[in-house]
This record gives structure tokens, sequence and C-alpha cells, in this order.
């Protein structure tokens, strides 16, 4: 006799609802968003040395400020870890006001994050080890100019570089065209990535991505006044197969 037949009852029985975290992805990011920037802007600041300066006067600077060296290399990781996913939560945000805007923008800004993160490594990180484990200098400050001027890294720190001044500057201004968050965190975000590579000085660095910080808050602001339906749709089983 077999017992594995389907009756009509347990065919039609009532699955068990999916759970709705859209809430948690909406909270997420909007916590995350302005971190990345704010990390980095406070790392830039506090840095003993000037962003771009030699490899040997960055190795002095921090052999004289040993502890804030070691302090304050903590305050990229949120640049390096939450960049990718800020960036996806104010293109979210803004892809309904601004379409192809946002688009563009998103496209330019994570084409040099994805790159960048991976294929470069800057000096600082390499002076700090230099420092910390009491590498020759010389022969360092040599693998630093061949790990520079190594073509895949020249071509990654390029669209770095366009990721961060050209991205930024146009989803900052889909931000302000979509009306999803105030026009001027928008504009924050726009001018604190586009002026991002032209301040003088690491301080005057520093507080540029400290007001493009403030831009990414927009999308925080947006992400956090929106329900879960202007989000995402609502969770749902498909059909395998369904067209």
């Amino acid at each position: 006799m077999r017992t594995d037949i389907e009756t009509p009852a347990a065919a039609t029985a009532p699955r068990k609802p999916l759970r709705d975290v859209r809430g948690f992805w909406r909270v997420l990011l909007a916590v995350v968003a302005p971190l990345p920037m704010l990390g980095m802007g406070v790392y830039y600041i506090l840095n003993p040395t000037e962003g771009g300066a030699p490899f040997e006067d960055t190795v002095a600077a921090y052999a004289a400020h040993k502890d804030l060296a070691g302090t304050v290399r903590y305050f990229g990781v949120p640049f390096l870890v939450g960049l990718i996913p800020a960036t996806f939560a104010v293109a979210w945000v803004a892809r309904r006001g601004a379409p192809r805007l946002t688009t563009v923008g998103a496209c330019i800004a994570l084409l040099g994050d994805l790159a960048g993160f991976p294929l470069t490594r800057g000096g600082d990180e390499l002076a700090y080890y230099t420092v910390n484990n009491g590498f020759d200098v010389a022969t360092m400050a040599k693998l630093q100019d061949a790990m520079d001027n190594d073509p895949l890294a020249l071509v990654a720190g390029l669209l770095f570089i366009v990721g961060i001044v050209i991205g930024l500057l146009l989803l900052g201004l889909a931000l302000w065209r979509s009306g999803a968050a105030p026009a001027w965190m928008g504009i924050a975000l726009a001018a604190g990535g586009f002026t991002h590579p032209f301040m003088p000085g690491h301080v005057a660095a520093g507080v540029g991505l400290l007001v493009a910080a403030v831009g990414f808050a927009g999308a925080s602001v947006a992400l956090l006044r929106m329900n879960n339906d202007d989000l995402d749709l609502a969770p749902a089983r498909l059909t395998p197969g369904a067209a």
C-alpha cells in the first residue's frame, strides 16, 4: 500500500508566510551609508603625514608618531569595507527620481571601487609595516615605487579617482534631482567627492570627505523616512519556470 500520495488537503495547505526582512536591509543601509566617508575623513585629518608625500617622509612621520599611526589606520576600515554598499544605498534611493543620472553615476563609482580596492596598495600601509617591523627603508621604498608604477595599479588608481571624483559627483546630483533627500545633502555629496583630490593638505582633504559623509547621510535620511514598500517588493515565492 502506497503512503507517499499527497492528499488534496495537503496539497492545498497554506504555506508559512515568508519573513519580511526589508526593514532590516533598509535600516542597515541607512546606518552604513555615511560611515565610509566619515571614517576616511577622520583618517585624513589625524594622519601625521600628507597624502602623496615621499615614502621616506611618510616613514619618518610614522616613526615620530608611532601610536597615532597604529590607531588612525583603523579609521580607514569602514571606507574599504563599506564604500560599495554605501554607494549602492545612494543609488537605490535616487534611482526612481533620477534613473539615468543615477545609473551612470553608480556605474562609474562602483567600477572605480571594484578596480581600486583589490588592485592598488597605498603607501601608508607599507610605511606602517616598515616602521612597525623595522624593515629597511630604502628597500621598502623601492618596493613602493615598483607597486606605484605597475601598469595594472596605474589603471586601477585612475579608475578609482574617476569613481570618486566623477561617480560621486553624478550620484550627488542624482540624489539632489531625485528629491528623495534634502537638496543640500545631495550637493554636499557632489562637492565632497569632486573636490577631494584638489584639497590643499590632509586636513582640508579630510574635511572634504566629512562633507561627502553628510551627503551620504542624505541616503540615510531617505531610507529611514520611506516604508518597506517604497524600498522593494514584498517577499514572495516564485514558481520555477514561470515566465
